[in-house]
């Protein structure tokens, strides 16, 4: 029946491809990362650069060839017009674009709720093509684009490998990550529990519930900025959304071996019943209705939280990335795929926060990107995939400044701290400025898992990266506000979507 259903899925999707192919240009990006990477402010702040760089033309001082200089079909004037349109996928809720506009440029400046749950947004471009092109045809007019952006949480991804793993073999993994020395600590707790638990003994639902909040209570610990690792499945005991409480997420790994049998009715019998309706109702379906039409991927990525946690968190960061791109579907498009079955044709990594360091580091923030994201690399790229690593902040909080310390030009960026934010002894009110001199990333890459990662002051025994406000924004001349500052944005959108409006 699923072979059946599969089939079934599959003939629809290319119908569908078919039909978009037919209709006119479409895009399918889809935006992801673990969590706190800034998905929510990646897709406000291209949204509001697409949408609004054209209207504000008219603004003194805005010029989009200088705002997103890189992004070449802006830069050379060849788009039209770029507006929100209804978004095709009715079941999914709409991203609110709207509100997180008005956290970021509001009076009350704030980042955004993260990304909690799937959601969708279009964006639709008129631009004037180079040259002729097979969807535009023979056409004088405009071409039309129309970009579907999906955001899901990078934490869901990490869950499709389950799909592959049996019960014991998923519960034999969990166990032995959960020993080494960066989470025994923190999973004492639940260890201990497990360990006391006879998994052939009769099921009891107050048992089961006991062992799911302790694995659920060791997840969310290790997720924490103290520890900050990433490869934490099953990703909806940490988002659970409308699952939450349901039998679906009350399991939790068990010291059982591959092909045990248990008793009717037994613990573990139940453990992997429910383990086997996680991956069938949960995982499957997420990855059929929301993965089999990405054309392009972004996988956003807090690098600076796993170098400012250490050696341990830096592995478990590059074990997450290649579990990523590990569940794509990649590969060079052609007119077939195109038409019938899309492939990720090509994957941008991004390192986010760059505006955290000074200029002079976002080099080697790249380099450190690549070196970790080198394994999933080179397999992408067999397949036929492009694949970039930049450094960016789709919205930049600080600005750079030399300042003079015990009679030395020093490099540091300068922002508002959020309120509680302190250094030493000083504490910020959310108003003050701060200059901070950010530490020096190695020049070697490999340092980071050597613990070697950062160059600190002699005040400070750690590394610690401030969390600043958003900046203040400008209003235009129709009292709407202007695309804020960035790193890099432009060049992001040039590989996502340049070529696409070529």
């Amino acid at each position: 029946m699923t072979q059946f259903s599969d089939l079934m899925f599959d003939t629809r999707v290319a119908a569908e491809s078919f039909a978009d192919f037919l209709a006119g240009g479409r895009l399918r990006l889809g935006v992801t990362g673990l969590s706190r990477s800034g998905k929510t402010v990646f897709i406000t702040a291209l949204v509001h650069n697409l949408t609004r760089a054209l209207s504000a033309r008219g603004d003194k001082g805005v010029d989009s060839k200088t705002q997103l200089p890189v992004f070449r079909p802006l830069a050379e004037s060849r788009i039209v017009s770029a507006h929100l349109d209804p978004q095709p996928d009715y079941s999914v809720p709409r991203f609110a674009y709207e509100e997180h506009l008005a956290a970021l440029a509001g009076a009350d400046r704030h980042w955004p709720e993260s990304t909690r749950r799937i959601s969708e947004l279009r964006v639709s471009l008129e631009y004037r093509a180079k040259g002729w092109s097979l969807r535009k045809g023979l056409s004088q007019g405009p071409a039309r684009l129309d970009i579907d952006i999906v955001d899901y949480p990078g934490e869901w991804l990490l869950d499709l490998p389950l799909l592959g793993k049996s019960y014991a073999q998923w519960s034999h993994e969990t166990l032995e990550a959960a020993s080494v020395s960066a989470r025994a600590m923190i999973a004492s707790e639940w260890r201990g529990l497990t360990a006391q638990t006879d998994v052939k003994a009769r099921y009891e639902e107050e048992t089961a519930q006991t062992l799911a909040r302790a694995f659920t209570q060791y997840l969310r610990l290790a997720r924490t900025d103290r520890f900050a690792l990433s490869s934490l499945p099953p990703g909806r005991f940490l988002m659970p959304g409308d699952l939450e409480g349901s039998p679906a997420l009350t399991f939790a790994p068990l010291p059982v071996a591959e092909g045990e049998e248990f008793p009717y009715r037994s613990l573990g019998r139940e453990m992997e019943r429910r383990y086997e309706a996680y991956k069938s109702q949960v995982v499957r379906p997420f990855f059929r209705d929301h993965f089999a039409r990405l054309d392009r991927q972004i996988v956003l990525v807090d690098a600076l939280a796993a170098l400012n946690s250490g050696p341990e968190a830096v592995r478990d960061l590059e074990n997450a990335l290649t579990g990523v791109l590990m569940a794509f579907r990649t590969g060079r498009a052609n007119l077939f795929s195109t038409i019938f079955r899309p492939k990720i044709d090509r994957i941008l990594f991004a390192a986010t926060k760059a505006d955290h360091l000074h200029h002079t580091s976002h080099d080697r923030l790249e380099a450190i990107l690549r070196h970790l994201t080198a394994r999933a690399i080179e397999r992408a790229e067999g397949v036929g995939a492009t694949i970039d690593v930049i450094a960016l902040a789709a919205v930049r909080a600080t600005r750079e400044a030399m300042v003079r310390h015990e009679g030395e030009q020093l490099s540091a960026i300068v922002g508002v701290p959020a309120a509680g934010e302190h250094i030493g002894d000083e504490v910020f009110d959310g108003v003050a400025e701060g200059a901070i001199f950010p530490g020096e990333l190695p020049a070697d890459p490999r340092d980071v898992f050597r613990g070697e990662a950062l160059a600190v002051s002699d005040e400070e025994a750690e590394f610690r990266f401030l969390k600043f406000r958003p900046p203040v924004a400008t209003l235009g001349a129709d009292q709407k506000p202007l695309p804020l500052p960035h790193i890099r944005l432009d060049r992001a959108m040039e590989f996502l979507l340049g070529d696409r409006l070529s």
